[in-house]
């Protein structure tokens, strides 16, 4: 079959050949856009690459501008039907999309070609927009390699070259260009929040939402995709000390919890009333994109990470936010406690938000607080002694933790306490938090994310959204807000130590499992940390090289004090540098070169120019028998000059200097 094809393909015309083969370079570059542009987008591109092609196969004619026409206009308002403008990141890129795959029925010239190219590399750009991964990149340079290889098999006009000739020659030019463009991509000025990819319309991002329904967070663990990832200086903390803070939840509806909508005023909110304790845990996250304005830090952190280009701010529940989304994958320094506390010591006002509950909810757990309070034990119980008793109740109560827990009705606490008995971290906390709010206790939902794993590759701790949890804090007299996580109650596995809940398999990962069950489990779970390590990899040093990056890098040059004057200093050194040796380069490849051999070659381009086209391995002797025999007698003092110069080659001692020769040359009436 394959044999058959390269016969095929080597009978064609080279048009043919050649048209095909930018058929396929275009279809490459826009394959990985697919994903992100409109369903009719990537039908109608495909249709016209597949036609473009079947006519290059046929040696059919071109369509008329009619046809073009027609389906520019269908374009432009299918466009606007889908995005509802014609400007913009998602708009731009659908059009440039088509326009590109239109181009190609255009194709009749070498000029049309070299439209098609550049149009083809500014589409390469376009799929950094929506991704910059890895396998965006590595798929992107095989595309820059395909257009160059295209380009420079146009500039060979003559025969049927291979290509990979042309394929060799535009691997060496990206190979000596890549010098360069390292040396731009390090010292090029980055002005955040300026720099980066435009990520207008960020969509689709998986994650925590601000909001929390009873099971939401269950299906965040079916998600495998990294969240965070975290690298300690020094000891990393226990497994139980490892929770990242996400958004707060303490008003509730029944079904929902979302963030405090106090009955008063902000100004009598209750501050966070930070104190941390003992020695500070230093670290580095890469937060992944997320579309929010959360940074999830350790807990407790009281000085303000390092994030350049973002202004941050803690809330009064300990929660760090930025002046805006992050919609970039972003780095930042912190320092937390895990010893700490905050919130009021003594009772005040503001914590009667963390008591409230929606009338006509849960009527048994109601019951069960009221119970709870008449045990003459628990009648007068400080806060930590009954949430104690309902710990106790968890682990002895026949309680356990799943994701498949199954749907809930209005009364999610009472099913759980009472009827179902199971539930992922958010039903746990979330039945914990009304029942402690039953007996008067102030309570509230913290979520984040808790645990994560260590590669042994690159040695940072890796959080997937499948670490996304929910726990809870009450209010103490004397302490403040305490954190208590009721699903280490009923899972000691979960925030104990590293077994995270997995989801189940599902029929395909089954069949996947069961073909691949002689492979080891440790051989895979290695291949995933390199790949990860890879990414992990190219996430610090590519993606988030950042201005405080080359400041540091100025230091390290010897700068005690960079700033843009000294990258801009540096950037026109290594500029004038390079121009340097490659005007140097440039004298020692002529010194290389024979002058006798370049001065002839002069003579030869002057006869070609007079309408006297000679071989190139035609001597000098030769050369001047040809002159007198096409010019006649007006040519006999360049037939003499020919001839001094083959003396000079081969009688160098009684023959004119070649320094001579080429001043004649220069004055020489030249035949017409």
């Amino acid at each position: 079959m394959l044999k058959t094809i390269t016969n095929t393909l080597q009978a064609l015309p080279r048009d043919s050949r050649d048209t095909l083969f930018l058929l396929v370079v275009v279809a490459w570059v826009v394959l990985p856009q697919a994903s992100n542009l409109p369903l009719w987008c990537v039908l109608l591109t495909a249709g016209v690459l597949l036609w473009r092609g079947t006519l290059a196969l046929r040696n059919r004619p071109l369509p008329s501008a009619w046809w073009l026409g027609v389906l520019l206009a269908i374009t432009v308002a299918a466009t606007f039907y889908s995005h509802r403008t014609l400007l913009g990141r998602d708009a731009g890129v659908t059009l440039t999309v088509v326009l590109l795959a239109l181009k190609t029925l255009e194709l009749r010239a070498r000029r049309d070609a070299f439209v098609i190219f550049f149009l083809g590399f500014f589409t390469v750009l376009t799929n950094f927009f929506f991704s910059q991964s890895l396998p965006t990149a590595a798929a992107m340079l095989v595309a820059l390699l395909g257009l160059l290889t295209a380009l420079v098999n146009a500039h060979m006009p003559v025969g049927r070259p291979p290509l990979w000739v042309a394929a060799r020659t535009a691997g060496w030019m990206a190979l000596l260009g890549a010098p360069i463009m390292a040396v731009l991509f390090v010292l090029f000025p980055r002005m955040a929040p300026l720099w980066g990819i435009p990520s207008d319309g960020l969509t689709g991002r998986s994650g925590l939402s601000a909001n929390m329904q009873v099971g939401n967070i269950a299906k965040l663990a079916l998600d495998d995709s990294i969240a965070l990832r975290v690298k300690f200086d020094g000891t990393v903390p226990q497994q139980n000390d490892l929770y990242f803070r996400g958004p707060v939840l303490s008003t509730f509806d029944g079904r929902e919890w979302r963030p405090l909508q106090s009955s008063f005023l902000p100004r009598l909110q209750a501050p966070a009333e930070l104190q941390v304790l003992g020695t500070p845990v230093r670290y580095e996250v890469t937060l992944e994109p997320n579309n929010r304005p959360w940074v999830f830090l350790l807990e407790a952190a009281a000085k303000t990470p390092e994030l350049p280009g973002y202004e941050l701010k803690m809330t009064a529940d300990l929660q760090w936010l930025a002046t805006r989304p992050i919609t970039d994958l972003v780095r930042y320094r912190a320092e937390s406690h895990t010893d700490f506390r905050h919130g009021p010591e003594r009772q005040t006002v503001q914590l009667q938000d963390y008591i409230e509950l929606p009338p006509g909810f849960n009527p048994r757990t109601l019951a069960l607080a009221a119970e709870m309070r008449r045990d003459p034990q628990l009648a007068s119980a400080t806060a930590s002694v009954l949430a104690n008793a309902v710990l106790q109740r968890l682990r002895t109560g026949g309680y356990s933790y799943t994701l498949e827990p199954g749907v809930y009705g209005n009364h999610t606490a009472d099913e759980f306490w009472f009827d179902r008995k199971e539930g992922f971290c958010e039903h746990i906390a979330s039945a914990f938090v009304v029942l402690m709010r039953a007996l008067d206790v102030p309570a509230r939902v913290v979520t984040g994310y808790q645990g994560g794993q260590r590669n042994n590759v690159d040695g940072f701790w890796t959080l997937r959204q499948s670490d996304a949890h929910a726990w809870t804090e009450i209010w103490q007299a004397g302490q403040g807000w305490v954190r208590v996580d009721p699903t280490s109650a009923v899972a000691p596995g979960r925030t104990g130590s590293f077994q995270p809940l997995r989801a189940p398999q599902g029929a395909i990962a089954g069949a996947f499992a069961g073909a691949f069950g002689t492979v080891s489990p440790d051989l895979l779970a290695g291949l995933r940390a390199g790949w990860e390590a890879l990414n992990n990899g190219w996430n610090q040093w590519v993606l988030n090289y950042t201005q405080s990056r080359q400041f540091d890098l100025l230091k390290h040059l010897g700068f005690e004090s960079p700033s843009w004057q000294d990258l801009a200093y540096l950037l026109i050194g290594v500029v004038v540098f390079a121009s340097l040796l490659g005007a140097g380069w440039t004298l020692w490849e002529r010194s290389q070169h024979d002058p006798w051999l370049r001065l002839l070659e002069r003579c030869r381009q002057r006869l070609r120019q007079t309408g006297l086209t000679l071989p190139q391995a035609c001597p000098p002797r030769e050369m001047a028998a040809r002159v007198r025999q096409h010019f006649g007698p007006t040519g006999d003092a360049l037939a003499d000059w020919l001839l001094q110069l083959e003396s000079q080659r081969y009688a160098p001692r009684s023959a004119t200097p070649l320094t001579q020769l080429r001043r004649q040359f220069n004055q020489l009436t030249w035949p017409t």
